[in-house]
């Protein structure tokens, strides 16, 4: 009898036991996009913007290549892996250099690991590498995306673009591929954000108005601007293809930011709190215009745009003739 007694105490013992709570979400962003798309400069931006909303925040450098951080680093990849030392020890060039560092850091998960479980009840910003086969070709960026899916990391990609790229119609096409195979290459909720845009227009004039860039609209008047450069003409059908994929998927549409305003960056907030499930969450008081920003958000992106079109972009007034010339 005192045997069974003491064989049923650890089965009482463990069924009296409270189970284990869950482990707890942390949520971030991850932030990508090509060299000189201002990746750095947005991470110190959206520190302080969020520092200032009182939100604890934790920046990660996942840039071997990144020297001279401006902001306050909590975790930094250099620490394991340095692209000038895969340089001179592999003799390999920039390119060939961060893939392997960033196979290196896939490869050396428990480091990273060890360094985020410092840090509990924060809001992550991964800044991450500008090459862009790291995002559209390459497997180590996402999986090691995904291994932080599993250790309870909610994220979103930002993915940066510059906004003066649509006053070419060539890059425009090419930035909206891009920006197409990287959402589905490294499958998280997506964010596309046309940065600096204090300078859209300059390196040359927008043919349309900004909510056709930022909502990708009929490309088919795009190619019409493309037909009329004589080299371009002869490229005609494959542009027309491309575009073709990019209105077929639907998925691509670009977020204005300026950096320095206040405006512009609650607009982009707003909108990745929305595609990683923050705002869903219960770690802020949640407001009446939070709630409704999240319901009915394409009727204030579409307000947002028409004001940022408003401080950036140049408005002229053509007269009939210019219009029947451009026709």
């Amino acid at each position: 009898m005192a045997s069974q007694a003491a064989a049923s105490s650890p089965a009482s013992a463990s069924s009296s036991a409270p189970a284990s709570s869950s482990p707890s979400l942390r949520f971030g962003q991850v932030v990508i996009g090509p060299p000189g798309s201002g990746k750095t400069t947005y991470c110190l931006g959206m520190q302080d913007f969020l520092s200032q909303l009182g939100r604890k925040v934790v920046v990660v450098n996942l840039d071997p290549a990144n020297e001279g951080l401006p902001y306050k680093c909590a975790v930094d990849v250099s620490e394991l892996v340095t692209l000038d030392d895969v340089m001179d020890g592999l003799k390999l060039g920039p390119n060939g250099g961060l893939l392997y560092c960033m196979d290196y850091l896939e490869a050396n998960l428990d480091w990273l690991e060890g360094k985020l479980s410092q840090y509990s009840d924060c809001y992550f910003l991964f800044d991450c590498p500008g090459q862009v086969e790291l995002y559209t070709h390459q497997s180590s960026v996402k999986n090691i995306f995904s291994q932080l899916s599993k250790w309870h990391f909610r994220l979103a990609s930002v993915h940066l673009v510059d906004s003066h790229y649509c006053a070419d119609p060539a890059k425009f096409i090419s930035v909206l591929c891009t920006s197409l195979s990287t959402m589905l290459h490294v499958e998280l909720p997506h964010v596309n954000v046309l940065s600096k845009m204090d300078l859209i227009e300059r390196f040359g004039k927008l043919a349309f108005n900004l909510d056709f860039y930022t909502e990708v609209m009929d490309l088919h008047y795009l190619l019409d601007h493309l037909a009329a450069d004589p080299f371009f003409k002869k490229f005609h059908q494959l542009n027309l293809k491309l575009a073709e994929v990019v209105q077929d998927y639907g998925l691509v549409s670009f977020v204005p930011l300026n950096v320095q305003d206040k405006e512009s960056m609650t607009q982009v907030l707003r909108t990745v709190d929305k595609a990683n499930g923050y705002c869903f969450g219960d770690l802020e008081e949640r407001n009446l215009q939070t709630m409704m920003s999240a319901a009915v958000g394409a009727d204030f992106q579409f307000n947002s745009t028409l004001g940022v079109q408003e401080r950036y972009v140049e408005t002229r007034e053509s007269t009939v003739e210019e219009e029947m010339m451009d026709l």
